[in-house]
C-alpha cells in the first residue's frame, strides 16, 4: 500500500513539470528501492496510476461537462466517454506497473550472475 502511494504522490508532483512518460520514473525508483515481488510491484504500480489517471480523466470530464472527453470518444468511435476514461486510466497504469516490475526485477537480478 506504502509503495502505491509513494507511486502515486510522485508520480502526480512530476506529471506536474514533465512528460506523461515521466510516470515510470518513480515506478522504477520505488520498485527498486522496496523491491517487493515481482507480481506486487506490478499490481501496486498498476494500481496508482490507474487511481491517480483515472480520477484526473474523470475530473476533466466533470469539469468540462464532458465536452472533450465525448469528442474524444467520437474521434476514437468508441462511442462513450466513460470507455476513453477507462482506457487513459489503463493505459498509465500498465506504464507505472510494468515500470515498478522492472525497478523490482533490478533490485533482485544485481550480483546474481
Amino acid at each position: 500500500m506504502i509503495l502505491a502511494l509513494l507511486i502515486l504522490i510522485s508520480a502526480f508532483l512530476l506529471n506536474l513539470f514533465l512528460p506523461w512518460w515521466s510516470i515510470a520514473i518513480p515506478g522504477l525508483l520505488f520498485g527498486y528501492i522496496l523491491n517487493k515481488k515481482s507480481g506486487a510491484s506490478f499490481g501496486w504500480g498498476f494500481v496508482a496510476l490507474f487511481v491517480l489517471w483515472g480520477g484526473q480523466a474523470f475530473y476533466i470530464h466533470v469539469a468540462n461537462d464532458g465536452i472533450l472527453s465525448t469528442r474524444i470518444a467520437e474521434m476514437l468511435g468508441v462511442g462513450s466517454p466513460l470507455i476513453v476514461i477507462f482506457a487513459t486510466a489503463v493505459i498509465g497504469g500498465l506504464v507505472s506497473g510494468f515500470a515498478t516490475l522492472t525497478g523490482s526485477l533490478m533490485k533482485g537480478e544485481v550480483g546474481t550472475e
